[in-house]
């Protein structure tokens, strides 16, 4: 067990791709080490036609000796990939200006990404007719991106997320989910399951009601073709109870009927009286 002010070797930061953060802490661990002057400014050297006292060469020998020991460091941060686009750097200046120059400007790229992915996150709902894996999978994929560009974001948010965004045929099951489960340790895996299964019941339901809409269509339908007040094919579409006590006949003046109902009387009798005649004829001469 460490006793009290014992001496703790501090960790070098390693450089995980997000160079704001990492430069950051870098800084402070080579200040800790009092060497970011030699990183910040670099190590000055003396033209070769000037002599040096011996106080002056031993200045410069400390310098390169710091020099050496955070160019050691800066190298302990970086993986094998990055120390090959560097390996023909010198100093340590040199190695933190290059790191600069190539990351800082990407820092700033992905940072915009992520904004613009923030955003995307914020507006996603579920949309009509997309199934629950469809619209789980498009929001996973969207918090993935954002976790690559620096996103911290945590299970319960996306669960959370998840929940208030679906269609509102959704809105029972997020009752009932919200009621019988701690959302705050809810898994997505969790999440998706107990949606799939809900959509599975709906699906079911949906199912069982059309299979009753075909066998039994023609109760559903008001009742046949024609002879109801629904459907049919034209002449019993709009029937409605007609009163004809104020209908007056135009042959004979007379209300309670239309002229052509009084002329087809007409014909009906006349042809009557022909049936009559001939039926009182006997049948031999």
């Amino acid at each position: 067990m460490a006793t009290e002010g014992a001496f703790i070797q501090l960790a070098v930061p390693r450089f995980d791709g997000h160079y704001d953060h990492w430069a950051m802490l870098m800084e402070i661990f080579l200040r800790l080490k009092e060497y970011w002057n030699v990183v910040e400014n670099g190590v000055s050297t003396a033209a070769e036609d000037v002599t040096l006292t011996e106080a002056q060469k031993k200045i410069c020998e400390e310098q390169k000796l710091k020099d050496l020991k955070a160019k050691n460091y800066l190298l302990q941060a970086l993986d094998r990939s990055i120390l090959e686009t560097i390996i023909n750097k010198d100093t340590s200046k040199s190695i933190w200006d290059s790191m600069k120059h190539k990351y800082q400007g990407t820092t700033r790229v992905k940072h915009a990404h992520l904004q613009a992915l923030r955003k995307e996150y914020e507006i996603a709902h579920m949309k009509e007719g997309e199934s629950v894996n469809e619209y789980i999978v498009r929001v996973l994929v969207i918090t993935n991106k954002m976790k690559a560009n620096g996103e911290k974001l945590k299970d319960v948010a996306v669960v959370e997320k998840i929940l208030r965004s679906m269609t509102p045929k959704f809105h029972y099951v997020v009752c009932s989910i919200e009621e019988s489960k701690d959302t705050s340790i809810l898994s997505i895996d969790e999440l998706q399951s107990s949606l799939l299964m809900h959509e599975q019941c709906m699906s079911n339901i949906v199912h069982e009601e059309h299979a009753l809409k075909v066998t039994h269509g023609n109760q559903y339908a008001g009742g046949g073709r024609g002879r109801g007040s629904f459907g049919g094919r034209g002449r019993g579409r709009s029937r409605q109870s007609f009163d004809k006590a104020t209908v007056e006949c135009y042959a004979y003046h007379k209300l309670g009927h239309f002229q052509w109902e009084c002329k087809k009387g007409e014909a009906n009798f006349a042809e009557s009286q022909v049936e009559s005649e001939e039926c009182d004829d006997p049948i031999f001469p």
